[in-house]
């Protein structure tokens, strides 16, 4: 019995333990510094905030509502807009991916919630379901032609959308022309961050888009 309450014990201690180190280091991204130089760099973005709204997104009240929480005008299909406080991605026909500062996150969602309350909405901090990654390169697109069943070359920058990469849904936002971000699931994140690496490793090039 006795060796029973140690192990009891031991295990208490070790939880509490865990416990004290997670509030002394707080909140970490998925793969913290993680960066892989090749013909186009790739790197793990550090904590972002993510806030899934599926809502009507034709109500005036929406709009006000997102305009509140990131200062952006809602955003037209496959696009994404910018604000004083966050960016605004169309990811359906009833459904956004709202970007602001990871600790803004869970206010972002109080407001929403306050804001939609007699509307049928609803407002999810997804921030550590999710991982953000930077694609950079004169042949980022070439680099994800490779991953991707969507058309890399008619995406033009301000595009935000939905695919897949391999065998993982993703989402993908283009800002330039020598870079995009990509959206995963924060348990799939080695994954993805090992599909870039290996899809922009040098010697991988496929001449895409062809020398003028």
């Amino acid at each position: 019995m006795s060796e029973a309450v140690d192990e009891a014990k031991a295990a208490q201690a070790a939880r509490a333990a865990k416990e004290v180190r997670a509030r002394k280091t707080g909140p970490v991204s998925a793969l913290p510094g993680a960066r892989f130089e090749g013909y186009c760099t790739v790197e793990e973005a550090g904590l972002c905030g993510m806030v899934t709204l599926r809502a009507d997104l034709s109500l005036a009240k929406v709009a006000r509502a997102v305009k509140a929480v990131t200062g952006a005008e809602m955003p037209a299909r496959l696009k994404i807009t910018s604000g004083t406080r966050g960016r605004t991605a169309w990811m359906s026909p009833d459904e956004l991916l709202l970007f602001v500062e990871y600790a803004e996150a869970g206010a972002a969602v109080a407001r929403l919630d306050k804001a939609l309350a007699t509307s049928h909405a609803l407002a999810v901090d997804v921030s550590d379901a999710r991982a953000l990654f930077r694609l950079t390169g004169a042949r980022a697109r070439e680099v994800l032609m490779k991953l991707t069943p969507a058309d890399i070359r008619r995406m033009a920058p301000g595009e935000f959308r939905r695919t897949r990469l391999a065998q993982v849904p993703a989402a993908l936002y283009m800002p330039d022309e020598k870079g995009f971000e990509i959206i995963a699931f924060r348990s799939v994140a080695g994954y993805v961050f090992d599909l870039l690496s290996n899809a922009a490793r040098p010697g991988g090039e496929v001449g895409w888009p062809p020398a003028k």
